[in-house]
């Protein structure tokens, strides 16, 4: 805590001049502020259109690429921060020339408020970017000057003027001059002609356009300028030439398109006509009426006659069986059990019913009568006639048969050769129509896209919208006032707090005890403090000289040697009045004084004087003799040394000291001299060597220093 108390002394030593920087910062500030070119800040919000809401979100023309671009805002940022539309929106705004009304300390632009007017054509590009002076003289006269030229041309408003690389035309402007009863024409001016490089450059270095935020299709237009006016009116005309530019380009790529689509549908109709026209040849010429339904109503009757094939060879295999089942058992045909299920007509089964009959009745006749008998025979001859007719039947229905199968199997052989060539032709027809439908669909998308165009080439609108305009700044957003008056006061502050350190670390004064301590190991024998009152210091030293009593530095014929290290004077105080505590002790003291500085303070029975040179030749034992002498009817000794830096006889008396007090003056002594005092100890081996530290505790502020150089100056010229 104390360490801290030590480090923040200076602060408060120098705090009146941390004051005063602080003011004179400020007073600066302002007075800067004066004189500097203030920047007016004005911002407009432009609404990109979004593809997602409003009328875009149609998506007109969304299968074509210069149509359905959605809105990246990184994108436009960068489309209105080209010098092609940054160019358009100069195009139309005189910006190309700037008029200033120049003062002794301050210079400043005139924007459609000036009272002359200055118009220029220029052969050469030189000409250009150059500050011309102008001093109207009259209402009719004026001088012109060249940029860092001291001769003027003389010249006469409203008569051109040949200059190096064009012609200037410099007139006054009646309309501003009526409308301000008061303008002042009669002054210094300044005007410049910009290159288009010129401007731009200004624009880029002022200009900022961000997005208000990345998901949100607002952009925020800024612009920075020293004329309020012209900052708003640039990034209105902006964001008015980035609407228009991007109505121009849409209708641009709307009139192409619709030109590119007409071309686009004649060539498709031609290609269509064509495809339709092989669709037909090719159904003329493969007899087409509808292929599939010819070919399901084929494959219908095939199937239809395989079935009948199918079920007359049924029929067939049965009578062939019977047939060859008949022919094995001929002559024993009665005996047989034919199958007759796939000969089943009425006259067959009534053929069946008779032979049955028949030979039935041959049985009944066999009874009574012989095989040759008559009646029988008459029987057998009508049962030959039934069963040859029955085999005769039975081979004919199988012929009947056989020629029905043929005729149906060659009747799908003729069927089934329709089928030749119907893949090839199916192939054939489905190419057709796919090159047919691929044709009628390009047809058709572009005779939608055509319509489409055709819209968005008639509807001159833009979605993009000016949703703040931006207007004339009153604040100037730089300097800003308030921070750098506060910014100002703090530079001030820590400049003054960094010079005082730097002071005080320069001078590396003694300043406190704990200097002392850090540098030595010579104890601290008293701390005298400042004392401002003259009735104190008896007090004072007499504490002192009790302390010195107790601390056992004072004994019966002591010899106390009091120095200092740069001055003599610098303990002539502590000499003094030491001496006086002593005596006023009711000791007896005997003062020597190697300096003459105290003839006149002390009685002459109790002071010596050895501040004569003659004393330079005396050795160390004459002088301890003289004073062992001397003392004998003193109690204590006290010597006033001469400084250590002069090293006459100062170091002599040292030596014969029993107690040497050296004086440290907080303010005055350099630390440094800790340090000697230590070496010479050491190098001398001076006895009982203590510090005292005069003013300790004392901070005096800086005005109280300068008032005292300043009397000490005074005090030096008078004398």
């Amino acid at each position: 805590m104390n360490e801290n108390l030590r480090l923040l002394k200076p602060l408060f030593r120098g705090f009146p001049i941390i004051i005063l920087v602080m003011v004179l910062a400020v007073l600066s500030a302002k007075k800067y502020l004066n004189y500097v070119t203030p920047m007016y800040e004005s911002t407009a919000k432009l609404k990109l259109a979004d593809t997602e809401e409003g009328v875009p979100s149609a998506n007109l023309f969304k299968d074509l690429d210069v149509f359905a671009s959605a809105n990246k805002i990184a994108t436009e940022i960068e489309v209105l921060k080209s010098s092609k539309l940054i160019g358009k929106t100069l195009d139309e705004l005189p910006f190309d020339k700037e008029i200033y009304r120049k003062g002794d300390m301050l210079t400043v632009e005139l924007f459609r408020n000036s009272p002359i007017t200055v118009e220029g054509t220029f052969q050469s590009e030189k000409a250009l970017d150059k500050r011309y002076g102008l001093n109207v003289i009259s209402d009719n006269e004026y001088q012109f000057f060249y940029p860092d030229s001291k001769n003027g041309i003389p010249g006469r408003f409203g008569k051109p003027m040949r200059i190096k690389g064009g012609t200037l035309l410099i007139g006054l402007n009646e309309p501003y001059i009526q409308s301000k009863k008061d303008a002042k024409i009669i002054d210094t001016y300044e005007f410049e002609f910009l290159s288009t490089q010129k401007i731009l450059a200004k624009i880029d270095k002022n200009l900022d356009i961000v997005p208000v935020d990345k998901d949100v299709p607002v952009i925020r237009i800024n612009m920075k300028s020293n004329v309020p006016e012209k900052a708003s009116l640039f990034v209105n005309k902006l964001a008015e030439m980035y609407i228009k530019d991007y109505i121009e380009s849409k209708f641009r790529a709307a009139n192409t398109t619709v030109d590119f689509l007409k071309e686009e549908i004649n060539s498709s109709n031609k290609r269509l006509s064509a495809s339709e026209n092989n669709i037909q040849n090719f159904r003329d010429k493969k007899n087409i009426v509808n292929i599939r339904q010819e070919t399901e109503t084929d494959l219908r009757k095939i199937s239809q006659l395989k079935i009948e094939q199918t079920n007359i060879k049924m029929n067939l295999d049965a009578i062939k069986e019977l047939n060859r089942y008949i022919a094995s058992g001929k002559k024993n045909y009665l005996d047989l059990a034919a199958n007759f299920e796939a000969f089943t007509d009425l006259l067959s089964t009534e053929m069946v019913k008779n032979m049955k009959k028949l030979q039935a009745d041959k049985k009944d006749l066999l009874i009574t009568y012989t095989p040759e008998e008559e009646k029988v025979k008459i029987i057998d001859a009508k049962l030959k006639d039934l069963i040859d007719y029955q085999i005769e039947s039975i081979k004919n229905t199988e012929k009947s048969l056989q020629t029905k199968y043929n005729g149906l199997s060659n009747d799908i052989n003729e069927f089934e050769k329709v089928f030749i060539g119907l893949p090839e032709k199916e192939k054939e027809l489905t190419i057709l129509n796919r090159e047919f439908n691929l044709y009628e669909t390009n047809y058709n998308f572009l005779n939608s896209k055509r319509i489409d165009a055709e819209i968005a080439r008639s509807a001159k609108i833009a979605f993009h919208k000016i949703i703040t305009p931006a207007e004339i700044s009153q604040t100037p957003v730089s300097p800003i006032r308030s921070i750098i008056i506060v910014v100002a006061a703090i530079l001030g502050m820590f400049g003054s707090i960094l010079l005082i350190y730097l002071v005080h670390f320069a001078k590396a004064k003694v300043n406190d005890e704990f200097t002392i301590e850090k540098n030595s190991t010579i104890p601290i024998a008293l701390t005298t403090p400042f004392i401002k009152l003259k009735e104190n210091i008896k007090d004072n030293f007499l504490k002192e000289a009790i302390q010195m009593e107790l601390k056992g530095m004072i004994q019966n014929q002591s010899i106390l040697v009091i120095s200092s290290y740069d001055k003599a004077e610098d303990h002539l105080f502590h000499s003094k009045n030491l001496a006086n505590a002593f005596i006023n002790q009711g000791r007896k003291v005997l003062v020597i004084d190697a300096t003459g500085q105290l003839g006149d303070k002390f009685d002459s029975t109790n002071y010596l004087n050895f501040s004569n040179s003659k004393y330079l030749s005396y050795t160390q034992s004459v002088f301890q003799n003289e004073i062992q002498d001397k003392m004998k009817n003193f109690d204590l000794c006290i010597v006033h040394n001469q400084s250590i830096k002069e090293d006459k006889l100062a170091l002599l008396f040292m030596s014969l000291a029993t107690q040497n007090l050296i004086v440290l003056d907080s303010r005055k002594t350099a630390e440094k001299t800790i340090i000697k005092m230590e070496l010479l100890k050491d190098e001398f081996q001076l006895p009982n060597v203590w510090f005292v530290l005069n003013k300790a505790g004392y901070n005096p502020s800086v005005f109280v220093e300068i008032k005292n150089f300043w009397n000490k100056y005074i005090n030096k010229r008078n004398s």
